[in-house]
């Protein structure tokens, strides 16, 4: 066996001494690399094996990190993640105090721009283009993009903008679909390596400045040639659509040829204007059952390697599923019900409906601005649409949540899937602002369930009200394993329920941290504190009947959510109690801290910021016998005449 090239490249510019031959074998070890990686620790594999190529080509023609690459969904950036510096520390990715699985800028000064949602590069790179220019400096700033990230509204603003002022600019458009340039073929290569070669574009552009000193005849001559370039182009090259917008379009372009890669790319870096290089790949090239199941290997867990089997840590439904089988039995008896994804049907569950029922389920591309103002239409003419979007993803929408929606009191659903704390993906990913941006805007019902069953019935609930928007929040992975109903309860708006009674404290909860502070009850019941356990289960409106008869009842409330405490749930208990001048209660609440919680297991990143059980018994029970104790990360204490 050859010597291992992989072991000899630590940075780009290892690369630039390699041969072809190297750097296809580089490319193979690559993949191993990751695929031994991903399938211990779990991460996206898929995207990043059908990047491969590209990656190296990249590192190999640019000088990185002078030259900027702005990654777009950084699902894509693990092998560039190996070549810049990181190939020891990459089995640490997406783990605690490991490296990030997204290009983060402060990780590394070959992160140029930190991504977690899609369609951002461009728009991006192109404030580096102009910032460049307006410095006098000189280095290339390429963009890659999937064309899954072109659904976004975003990418085709930076496109508009990038067009009008004609600045350098490369962007590479990863077509991983063939959903773009079904026109792939001998031609179009062909064609491609036509009109990137120097000689052609010299030739064309010396033709064009002769013609143009033409006068009338040099106009007609142009005016002819232009017509008959775009006439082929529309035929043969699917790149149109660019060039109207003022790109240069080269492509389509093997993204698993290294050596064409490489000649196309040292062909175009040195030309003028704004260039879109359009290349082909294979989600999941390399690994069989990645490429025959690209979406379950997008992002996953640990899993076989010989097999491709998932390493199911637990046989209970997740909350995902949970939802997706109760939506698509209530569509089967409503014809109305649809349910609306941007652009992910797997991860919200939606695939059900999609498969059983595809007349009622819509996925309009990685564009959440215009999923809610499209829910927003089919409600006002009699629908149900049930939006269902994590957490983090339709903050990208909040404009949309307050004018389209609130405003109008549109009775459409919102399934906020990965609320709170999610794990490996990060701060970009953490669903934890939600209750914070939803209770903020007037007519919005907000809740969350304490458990699987309750989701059932909050779903229910939700399609049945009429009165406005209805947001469900709840978290990623598995609950408590309750058995799914098959019939489903309507709850009262705003009405709570007590789960456990006691005398001396109140523990207030919303969501999954209900059982939290139910197992805090239990650890206190052995210090003689009785504490008594709510499951508030709305945060907007809150059952203020029973905070008021809580309020007079016991002198200290806690209050615990797995979201922001800035403007979240414990915030909403303090306000209305504040104003109904509960003096002599004191109100403790607990969550997550006024910062951005960076990437780790869900246990393990509730451990660093004190939210287990056993911290916050230890922590309420200290409060409850009139020890001093001083407000820390994650807590939030009011209240006086204790």
């Amino acid at each position: 066996m050859s010597d291992s090239i992989l072991q000899k490249v630590n940075y780009p510019k290892d690369l630039k001494n390699l041969s072809i031959d190297q750097l296809n074998q580089l490319t193979d070890e690559l993949r191993h690399y990751l695929l031994d990686v991903v399938s211990t620790v779990g991460g996206h594999l898929a995207p990043g094996l059908g990047v491969v190529e590209l990656t190296v080509a990249l590192h190999y023609v640019f000088n990185t990190p002078q030259d900027k690459i702005v990654w777009d969904v950084g699902h894509q950036a693990y092998i560039h993640k190996i070549l810049t510096g990181r190939k020891d520390r990459f089995p640490t990715i997406r783990q605690l105090d490991g490296i990030s699985g997204f290009p983060k800028i402060d990780e590394s000064e070959y992160d140029t721009f930190g991504v977690g949602h899609a369609s951002t590069s461009i728009s991006a790179a192109l404030g580096m283009a102009c910032a460049r220019d307006h410095f006098q400096e000189d280095y290339k700033v390429i963009a890659v993009i999937g064309d899954g990230a072109m659904t976004g509204g975003i990418a085709f603003e930076g496109l508009n903008n990038a067009g009008m002022l004609k600045k350098d600019l490369i962007v590479i458009l990863n077509d991983n679909k063939m959903s773009i340039s079904p026109n792939v073929g001998a031609l179009a290569q062909y064609l491609t390596s036509i009109i990137t070669a120097p000689s052609y574009n010299k030739l064309k552009d010396d033709i064009w400045e002769l013609t143009g000193r033409l006068d009338k005849l040099g106009n007609k001559i142009r005016a002819s040639v232009g017509r008959i370039q775009k006439a082929l182009k529309s035929v043969l090259v699917p790149g149109v659509v660019f060039e109207r917008l003022g790109f240069r379009y080269f492509g389509p372009v093997d993204g698993h040829n290294l050596t064409m890669l490489i000649r196309i790319l040292n062909q175009i870096k040195n030309r003028k204007g704004p260039i879109l290089v359009h290349i082909l790949t294979k989600k999941g090239k390399g690994y069989l059952p990645a490429e025959n199941n690209a979406s379950i290997f997008h992002g996953l867990g640990a899993f076989d390697q010989a097999t491709g089997t998932v390493k199911k840590k637990s046989k209970s439904p997740s909350y995902t599923e949970v939802f997706g089988k109760t939506i698509l039995a209530l569509a089967q008896k409503d014809k109305r019900i649809v349910g609306i994804t941007a652009a992910m049907a797997d991860g919200t569950g939606l695939i059900h409906l999609r498969r059983e029922l595809p007349d009622q389920f819509y996925d309009v591309g990685i564009a959440e601005q215009h999923a809610v103002t499209f829910a927003c239409g089919l409600a006002l003419q009699g629908m149900k649409p049930v939006v269902a979007i994590y957490s983090t993803f339709l903050q990208r929408a909040f404009d949309q949540l307050i004018h389209d929606v609130g405003i109008q009191k549109i009775p459409l659903v919102f399934a906020l899937d990965r609320a709170g704390l999610v794990g490996g993906d990060g701060a970009t990913h953490h669903g934890a602002f939600d209750l914070s941006y939803l209770r903020l805007i007037p007519n919005f019902v907000v809740m969350a369930p304490k458990d699987e069953p309750e989701l059932q019935d909050m779903l229910q609930t939700a399609i049945q009200y009429n009165e406005g928007p209805v947001a469900i929040r709840y978290p990623r992975g598995t609950g408590r394993g309750s058995p799914m109903k098959s019939d489903f309860k309507t709850i009262p708006i705003g009405e709570s329920e007590t789960l456990r009674s006691g005398v001396d404290i109140a523990l207030l909860g919303v969501g999954k941290s209900v059982f939290t502070l139910n197992r805090v009850a239990d650890l206190l019941a052995p210090e003689q504190i009785s504490a008594r356990v709510e499951n508030m289960r709305f945060i907007k409106p809150l059952d203020k009947e029973k905070l008021s008869d809580l309020a007079e009842r016991f002198s200290l409330l806690v209050t615990l959510e797995d979201n922001t405490l800035q403007g979240g749930f414990g915030s909403a208990v303090r306000e209305f109690l504040g104003t109904m001048q509960k003096a002599k209660v004191k109100i403790v609440s607990f969550g997550l801290p006024d910062q951005f919680v960076d990437h780790g297991s869900v246990d393990l990143l509730q451990q660093r910021l004190e939210l287990t059980p056993e911290k916050l018994a230890e922590k309420i029970g200290r409060l409850f016998r009139f020890d001093e104790i001083k407000p820390v990360v994650g807590m939030e204490v009011s209240g006086m005449n204790h």
